[in-house]
């Protein structure tokens, strides 16, 4: 099975974690992203070549399909360009891995949407903290009934700014903070409680963002789910330099029966039995698993359909902080 790449402006590193465990795998080709693009290819040519020696090295993504025609493709940017190469991989038969947000814009996600009911082709998209062994975990002992029925979830991302890549200080080029940092926090909300979205509202500020142009540092959603289930996102880059982590990942799920909070570092659950800390393990990573799904039909624990339903649940949220409104995902005018 040849795969391409294309970009580094994210997760591409997921291909190289757990690309061995498929040996079948050849990377065939790497390219920076689009036209103009200055990226430095090095941090994916460089262990490309360390898996698969003949690979080739392309400064047209389009010109790459062309010549390698691969089974699967990784996608990391440049992000504006994630929905057009998808629409592309998709009318070609291609099965994609793609960084979040797929789509920078409501249009490109219903473009890629229809796309993708076209063709027979696997997406799964870099949300790879369902893999995380503490939050799989929690995952697991939720659908075992350990906390009843789940009612409301808390949950929070927050980065290290550092000194940001130009990408990041513009709307076009970036996405907005709810769909880069806060697609995670949305998915676990999504993939805990097994709920669609009915509204969100949402707030984001750009205040102390330290000359990073448009980028916002902070935001805020409060979701409502089916069946009243309710839900919070906090998501900041305000985490200090001198914290011992780049990131702090943290979500608390209030059940019928009992309440689990996990972080990257233990999960905690309090019920009838009294408090425990569970055990923590997961046998899946998240590239070898989308490849697994192509090659042996096996179920993934992403997949389209989420990479679809969290795109969309950002986008509206970063509408409604725009707009300063509720937005009802089943409204007519939410564009």
């Amino acid at each position: 099975m040849d795969l391409c790449m294309i970009g580094i402006r994210g997760h591409s590193g997921y291909v190289f974690d757990s690309v061995a465990d498929v040996p079948e795998i050849r990377i065939a080709g790497v390219c920076v992203g689009g036209s103009g693009c200055d990226d430095d290819l090095s941090p994916l040519e460089t262990p490309a070549r360390e898996h698969s020696t003949d690979v080739q090295v392309f400064s047209n993504w389009q010109e790459m399909l062309d010549a390698c025609n691969p089974t699967m493709l990784s996608i990391a940017g440049p992000l504006e360009l994630n929905a057009t190469i998808c629409i592309e991989a998709f009318k070609r038969g291609i099965h994609v891995f793609c960084e979040k947000p797929i789509a920078l814009t409501l249009d490109e996600l219903d473009a890629s949407e229809r796309a993708f009911a076209d063709a027979d082709v696997h997406l799964a998209p870099m949300m790879g903290l369902r893999y995380d062994p503490h939050f799989y975990t929690a995952w697991k002992a939720i659908r075992n009934g350990a906390i009843g029925d789940v009612r409301l979830v808390n949950t929070r991302k927050s980065y290290r700014l550092g000194e940001r890549a130009e990408f990041y200080r513009h709307r076009d080029t970036y996405g907005g903070t709810i769909p880069w940092v806060g697609a995670h926090a949305v998915d676990w909300i999504s993939w805990l409680t097994g709920k669609p979205f009915e509204t969100v509202f949402a707030s984001h500020s750009r205040c102390a963002n330290r000359d990073h142009g448009e980028l916002e540092v902070s935001a805020a959603c409060q979701f409502t789910l089916a069946d009243e289930v309710l839900a919070t996102a906090s998501i900041d880059y305000l985490r200090p330099e001198a914290a011992p982590s780049h990131g702090d990942d943290w979500f608390r799920v209030v059940g019928t029966e009992g309440v689990l909070e996990a972080s990257d570092h233990c999960v905690t659950l309090i019920n009838a039995d009294g408090e425990q800390e569970l055990a923590s393990a997961c046998d899946r990573r998240i590239f070898s698993d989308f490849a697994l799904c192509v090659r042996d039909g096996r179920e993934p624990l992403i997949g389209p359909a989420d990479a679809f339903a969290v795109t969309r649940a950002c986008l509206l949220a970063r509408q409604s902080a725009d707009e300063g409104r509720v937005i009802q995902f089943t409204d007519e005018d939410e564009r």
